[in-house]
């Protein structure tokens, strides 16, 4: 399991004064699966889309759940628009953009 995960996971859902309840009905994710997200040793990993749902109530990135803060704060806030925008998107669209992304990586 990712610590930065679960650090992070922990750390915004109490600055922001959620409980996993309320976090696990912004999300859709249960609240079983989100304890354990912050706190088992051997936790499992998330999918992409639930990631992407914890992410997308705070106003972060998935990137910035993930791993250790890098890049300037400018990349950072660019990073961050573009993610809350990607979670605004209908299904459809998000796996048109999914499709470009690897098309990307694929060279």
């Amino acid at each position: 399991m990712n610590k930065a995960l679960q650090t992070k996971v922990k750390d915004l859902r109490k600055k922001s004064g959620l409980t996993l309840d309320a976090l696990a009905d912004a999300t859709g994710i249960s609240k079983s699966y989100l304890w354990e997200i912050e706190n088992r040793k051997e936790a499992p990993s998330p999918s992409a889309e639930k990631l992407g749902a914890i992410a997308g109530v705070f106003g972060v990135t998935v990137d910035f759940l993930l791993h250790e803060e890098t890049g300037s704060p400018e990349e950072r806030h660019l990073d961050e628009a573009f993610f809350r925008n990607y979670s605004n998107l209908e299904p459809e669209d998000r796996e048109r953009v999914r499709k470009i992304v690897d098309s990307f990586r694929k060279g």
